[in-house]
């Protein structure tokens, strides 16, 4: 098998497994939340991003990974990374904590769509190998973030009025 099909499986397969994971165990708990708590969680998950910039460390990765790739992964996930941490230590200003969910997740959801569009037109999929030690990033760690910018979004935009019925334990609600 070519590492681009090997590549490709994997990050298939990251998301079908993160997908079943989070709708048997992470939505239930996050529907039981309110609406600020379950923000709270996903800020939360997301102040790690500034992990991200192991994609531009000579030696985590192989010399020839696509800088213009890396670079730009790299940064983007420390900008979503700062957004969700200055959201977790404004929660006192809600108004702030509001702000700043909206701005981490939107600037995390289009940079991940932005890293996979580089990914393409670079041809990462067949040099996935010069991603070293970071190969677990695409893998396992953007799916879960992916998954929960979505929701965390649809939440946003969804009046509160109708996620009601999930926080009273309905499990047919959506």
């Amino acid at each position: 098998m070519s590492p681009q099909t090997i590549f490709q499986m994997h990050l298939v397969l990251g998301y079908v497994a993160w997908l079943l994971c989070f709708g048997v165990y992470i939505l239930p708990r996050l529907r039981a939340m309110d609406r600020f708590e379950a923000q709270r969680a996903i800020a939360t998950l997301h102040g790690f991003r500034f992990f991200g910039l192991v994609l531009i460390l000579p030696g985590v990765v192989g010399p020839n990974l696509p800088a213009g790739f890396a670079s730009f992964a790299a940064y983007g996930d420390l900008t979503t990374g700062v957004l969700a941490m200055l959201a977790l230590l404004t929660v006192r200003v809600r108004p702030l904590f509001w702000l700043f969910v909206v701005a981490f997740n939107l600037v995390g959801a289009g940079d991940l769509v932005l890293a996979y569009y580089h990914a393409t037109q670079v041809g990462l999929p067949a040099l996935s190998g010069q991603l070293g030690a970071a190969y677990a990033i695409p893998i396992l760690y953007v799916p879960i973030l992916m998954i929960t910018h979505l929701v965390a979004l649809y939440w946003l935009v969804r009046p509160q009025a109708q996620r009601a019925p999930a926080l009273a334990g309905d499990a047919t609600a959506s």
